[in-house]
C-alpha cells in the first residue's frame, strides 16, 4: 500500500490498518483523522505525537493487543489479524531451548502479576535469551517506570508495523 492509498481509504479501513499497528482504539483514531499524511515519515510523527499524549488507559489498551514473549499458541488464536507480524517480531523465540522458553513463561507470569499487563519488548531481532534478560532487568522496576519504558518498546513495534504497512 502507498501513503496515498491509505489517505484515499474510508475511515473504516484505515482505522483497521492502523490498528493493526497499535492496539489503542483512541490512538489509531486520531491517527486516522489526521490525514492525509504527504509520506510515512509524517505518519509517524504524527502518530509518536499522539502516542506520546496518550492516556495510561490508552496505552494499556495496546499492551492487550500483543501474545505474550513466547506464547506461540496465543499468536496463533487471539492474535489472527497481527500473527504474521507477531511471529516474525518474535522469531527469536524459534530456536530456543524449552528451558528458556519455561522460564520466559515464568517470568512472564511473574511480571503479569507485578504489573497487571503482559511484558511488552520489541522483540525484533532480539533472541529469547536476550529477551529474557531484559524481562528480568525490568522486573525490579516501579509500576511507573514500566509503563513508561513498555511504551516506549510499543512505540518502536508500532513504527515496525507502519513500515510493513507501506512495502
Amino acid at each position: 500500500m502507498t501513503i496515498n492509498d491509505f489517505n484515499s481509504q474510508s475511515k473504516e479501513n484505515a482505522f483497521k490498518e492502523v490498528f493493526n499497528c497499535c492496539g489503542s482504539t483512541s490512538w489509531a483514531n486520531h491517527v486516522v483523522s489526521k490525514r492525509p499524511f504527504l509520506t510515512v515519515e509524517e505518519l509517524k510523527l504524527v502518530s509518536d505525537q499522539i502516542w506520546k499524549n496518550s492516556s495510561i488507559e490508552n496505552i494499556l489498551e495496546a499492551f492487550t493487543h500483543h501474545p505474550k514473549i513466547g506464547d506461540k499458541k496465543s499468536v496463533e488464536k487471539k492474535f489472527t489479524s497481527t500473527s504474521n507480524w507477531a511471529s516474525n517480531e518474535q522469531s527469536g523465540v524459534d530456536k530456543a531451548e524449552n528451558s528458556i522458553l519455561e522460564e520466559l513463561a515464568k517470568r512472564n507470569l511473574e511480571y503479569e502479576n507485578k504489573f497487571g499487563f503482559i511484558f511488552i519488548v520489541c522483540a525484533t531481532g532480539k533472541t529469547a535469551e536476550e529477551m529474557l534478560k531484559l524481562l528480568n532487568k525490568r522486573l525490579p522496576n516501579s509500576i511507573d517506570e514500566e509503563i513508561r519504558i513498555a511504551a516506549g518498546e510499543q512505540n518502536k513495534i508500532t513504527h515496525l508495523r507502519i513500515d510493513k504497512l507501506f512495502i
